[in-house]
């Protein structure tokens, strides 16, 4: 068995029978890698519908090319940015997000009121790969969770897949969502 299948047992058991001890664990810290697409979208939407339980800190994780101009963050990333700034267009356009989906923005925002999360973007800028494992030990995830293209083999052999490299190398467990068929 998994431990964090495991750990979410042991915690959903701590929680229901000593209110105590639930509040001495610590919340867990998942990740969800971002690129805005339908595909990653639906790995957000099933983290949160799956696997997000009360007080735990939901960090989406966003990786953009690296730009032509030197950026402060490269290397580092960005500081930890609330969701609730991403409310303002031109906070998101700063980070290189172009437009988040005021959708996505209202799923995020019922959630994290209603389970009681900690939604924070980091948002880094470089090769996606390396920075989305890169990240897991930067932000200390449990685990990360992050959606697939669905390329062909042979594309994926070309072009490489980044989730495939994740789930090789990152200090953490990983999920990778599919996107269904009937989306």
């Amino acid at each position: 068995e998994r431990g964090w299948r495991k750990a979410l047992r042991i915690r959903a058991f701590n929680q229901s029978s000593s209110s105590e001890s639930s509040i001495s664990m610590a919340e867990r810290r998942i990740g969800v890698a971002m690129d805005f697409s339908p595909n990653g979208n639906y790995a957000l939407k099933w983290a949160l519908e799956n696997l997000v339980i009360e007080r735990d800190h939901v960090v989406l994780v966003v990786v953009n090319k690296e730009g032509e101009e030197p950026n402060l963050w490269d290397a580092t990333g960005c500081p930890l940015v609330p969701l609730c700034e991403f409310e303002e267009a031109l906070v998101a356009k700063k980070y290189g997000i172009e437009s988040l989906d005021p959708e996505l923005f209202s799923m995020l925002d019922r959630h994290a009121r209603e389970k009681n999360l900690t939604v924070v973007f980091k948002v880094y800028w470089g090769d996606a790969r390396d920075k989305i494992c890169a990240s897991v030990e930067d932000l200390s995830l449990d685990c990360l969770i992050m959606g697939c293209r669905g390329v062909s083999a042979f594309k994926r052999i070309l072009l490489g897949s980044v989730s495939n490299y994740v789930v090789h190398n990152a200090p953490c467990p990983v999920t990778v969502v599919k996107l269904p068929v009937d989306c």
